[in-house]
């Protein structure tokens, strides 16, 4: 079973580690292009900071993220695990887990970035400011310029088994599992269930619900090998949850978890 997650705005400044080593992270067939997108970033933020802190969607208090961005090459790294913060990833809270469920989350979640297109979660990063909805004057829109990479990088490791799609809005449109793989694929939406019926996506109760449930499956050893399976662990868990229809061929499948009024 693999998990893809968003990344998050918000991340974690190593005070220690090695710099940035791109030929050390996963998905190789990425390096020329995160080379390219790296070398950019950083000469945007350093030659034209006003206009990287714009094409950034950053405010004037928010220059020190530019500033930050100059030295992505030599910053410090850390697990993808420390780098991220956020909602999600305060609820998954990966660092007090056991050591096996640890390792779970090293061998099976990945985190989609507009800088690097996917890392895995032991991968060494540098925080960074670069969101997938972003422009970089010498590349165009993130979203759309990783689309071939990662086409090509996702192929071996979607070959088999269950693919749990957490992702949202731009970023999912960075990587669409397509054919065999989209078939095998789970897309995983949160919704709020108020009292009077009526339901709607919250973006707090939906990371957070998202990160609780990743930490859930890694604490129990979670290896479902379908969308039905997968649906049927989270209501052992006491996750209330609905699970569409199988699809067409070729088409992602749906599973809504309910969250009721808190």
């Amino acid at each position: 079973m693999l998990v893809l997650l968003p990344p998050s705005e918000s991340k974690q400044t190593p005070r220690r580690g090695k710099p940035l080593d791109l030929d050390r992270l996963s998905f190789p067939e990425l390096t020329a292009t995160r080379s390219q997108v790296l070398d950019e970033l950083i000469s945007l933020c350093t030659a034209s900071p006003d206009q990287a802190r714009l094409a950034l969607g950053l405010s004037v208090n928010q220059i020190d993220e530019v500033i930050r961005n100059q030295s992505l090459d030599t910053a410090r790294s850390a697990p993808a695990s420390q780098i991220y913060t956020g909602v999600l990833y305060d609820a998954l809270d990966v660092a007090t887990l056991d050591a096996h469920a640890q390792r779970r989350a090293a061998k099976t979640l990945i985190v989609s970035s507009a800088l690097f297109g996917a890392v895995g979660f032991a991968d060494r990063i540098p925080a960074y400011r670069l969101s997938g909805d972003c422009v970089l004057p010498g590349l165009g829109a993130m979203n759309v310029y990783w689309r071939d990479p990662l086409a090509i990088a996702m192929e071996s490791v979607t070959a088999k088994g269950l693919i749990v799609d957490l992702r949202s809005g731009v970023y999912a449109s960075m990587w669409k599992p397509i054919g065999a793989v989209a078939d095998r694929t789970v897309a995983i939406r949160v919704l709020q269930q108020r009292s009077d019926g009526s339901r709607s996506v919250v973006s707090h109760f939906n990371k957070a619900t998202k990160g609780r449930l990743v930490r859930r499956w890694l604490s129990e050893g979670i290896k479902a090998k379908n969308a039905d399976a997968l649906a049927e662990a989270c209501v052992s868990d006491g996750v209330e949850v609905e699970l569409a229809a199988k699809p067409k061929k070729g088409q992602i499948r749906q599973l809504d978890v309910i969250v009721r009024d808190l």
